[in-house]
């Protein structure tokens, strides 16, 4: 439940009540005695003796949602028409669509764009197939790929739950990148099937962006696509997630003044995104890092390692600390978590070093409360929008693609990936950084195209360390 009203919780009611009186400082003050805030009031039609106003209300959650209706209700002389969840109506009939780009307005225009003259086009990309890229969408367009096993933190909810899903991340794409992303949703968690699957679709796309698959299907996945396909795949549970965790630590390091190559860095959290997070900061330069599962510290000693375990027990923990989170989290000058909520607690943040980074980045309740950790840590990030530092996968995924699909890009690899984290770091300024700053807003114009400038260079230069 959220503990402060918000905007994903918002309605808007439709009330009729009389032209006169005070019956709308009265609706104001019943929603804000129910702990609601309004937001908006609208007059939607007025009559000489009742007036129809449409009142917006954020709330907690459903129910207090519920409960304001119910206390709106209660008041003499008002009545109820409608109760609307605003999230839901922004939903309705799905929130992407597709448009032509060119005019369809007489018989030549059509002759062009479809048969007969379609058929000089489909010709020539025949004699040249590298002309897919030029004179279609391919060049423009990628796959959101999800079998529906693991959509937000919401678990195994399938295909077509996924899909408001998969449509939100398809309208990102061409808000912050323009690019045309199209939700593939499939009826299947087979792995063989969704391997075959992306492959005969590829022809299409310029790109494969992985999402919401659960691991450990997901590594054999995205690799088995990579071995097949000439176009990037990129999974952005992991990568993207990746990109972001490391454009703030560079930055928070910035600010208390420390090291990649010697902060102490404990993780929680060893599945997709830990793996890849894991992967790329080691790429960057970090050496002392114990990785935490929910049985305790990832180490060689361990007899229930698999392939991914087993890589991180071989690159990490070069002690062999075969302890708890807790003792993993003492002395360390870094936590990453991407975990589960409420593993953590202000002590434990205490215990680490002077001027630590916390990075509690599960959601919607981190590893450790912000309040928490903020008392003891010199900087905090999570993944929640209602603190600073929010480390949100849309300031990487957008650009990336931008990148790829410009350089006519055939994979990923871990230089982009490191190149589009120093790109995004970089959009904070010098003078803008600080404890309650170290990622810029989503909403900075310079994101995406910074982030797509720096993929687009690191991928003419071909480096073939894969990611």
């Amino acid at each position: 439940m959220a503990s402060v009203p918000s905007v994903s919780y918002s309605i808007t009611v439709r009330l009729e009540v009389p032209a006169g009186g005070r019956a709308v400082s009265q609706i104001t003050h019943v929603v804000e005695n129910a702990g609601g805030i309004v937001t908006a009031l609208d007059v939607n039609t007025a009559g000489h003796e009742t007036l129809r106003i449409d009142v917006t209300i954020a709330t907690r959650d459903t129910q207090h949602a519920e409960a304001i209706a119910g206390a709106l209700e209660n008041i003499e002389s008002v009545k109820i028409h409608k109760v609307s969840d605003r999230t839901f109506l922004m939903h309705l009939g799905g929130k992407i669509e597709m448009q032509s780009k060119v005019p369809l307005r007489n018989r030549d225009e059509l002759s062009m764009a479809y048969t007969p003259g379609v058929a000089r086009v489909s010709l020539a990309i025949a004699r040249n197939p590298e002309d897919v890229r030029r004179l279609t969408i391919k060049r423009n367009s990628v796959a959101v790929v999800t079998d529906g096993s693991a959509v937000l933190g919401l678990g195994n909810i399938g295909p077509e739950a996924a899909l408001p899903v998969m449509e939100g991340k398809a309208a990102l794409f061409k808000r912050f990148a323009g690019i045309d992303a199209w939700p593939i949703c499939l009826d299947t968690q087979d792995t063989d099937e969704i391997v075959r699957t992306v492959q005969i679709l590829a022809p299409a796309f310029g790109g494969i962006n992985l999402e919401d698959i659960s691991a450990p299907r997901c590594f054999e996945v995205e690799a088995r696509l990579r071995g097949l396909l000439d176009i990037p795949v990129f999974h952005d549970d992991q990568h993207g997630t990746a990109i972001c965790v490391l454009a703030a630590l560079t930055n928070a390091l910035r600010v208390v003044g420390k090291d990649i190559g010697s902060v102490r860095i404990t993780m929680a959290g060893a599945g997709a995104a830990g793996s890849a997070i894991l992967k790329l900061l080691m790429h960057a330069g970090a050496r002392n890092v114990v990785v935490c599962d929910y049985h305790g510290a990832v180490h060689q000693g361990r007899d229930d390692l698999d392939d991914s375990l087993g890589w991180i027990a071989e690159h990490t923990n070069a002690d062999g600390y075969a302890g708890d989170l807790r003792g993993a989290v003492k002395d360390a000058d870094v936590f990453v978590g991407v975990s589960a909520p409420g593993i953590l607690n202000g002590d434990d943040i205490a215990s680490m070093a002077d001027d630590a980074i916390v990075f509690a980045l599960a959601n919607p309740e981190p590893e450790v409360s912000w309040d928490e950790a903020r008392e003891h840590a010199a900087v905090v990030a999570t993944g929640r929008s209602d603190y600073p530092n929010q480390i949100n996968n849309v300031l990487a995924f957008p650009g990336v693609f931008r990148g790829l699909l410009d350089a006519q890009a055939d994979g990923v690899t871990l230089d982009m990936l490191a190149a589009a984290a120093k790109a995004l770091a970089e959009v904070v300024t010098p003078d803008e950084l600080g404890p309650n700053y170290i990622v810029p807003s989503v909403f900075h114009p310079d994101v995406s195209t910074r982030v797509a400038g720096a993929v687009r260079e690191a991928a003419g230069g071909r480096p073939r360390t894969e990611a």
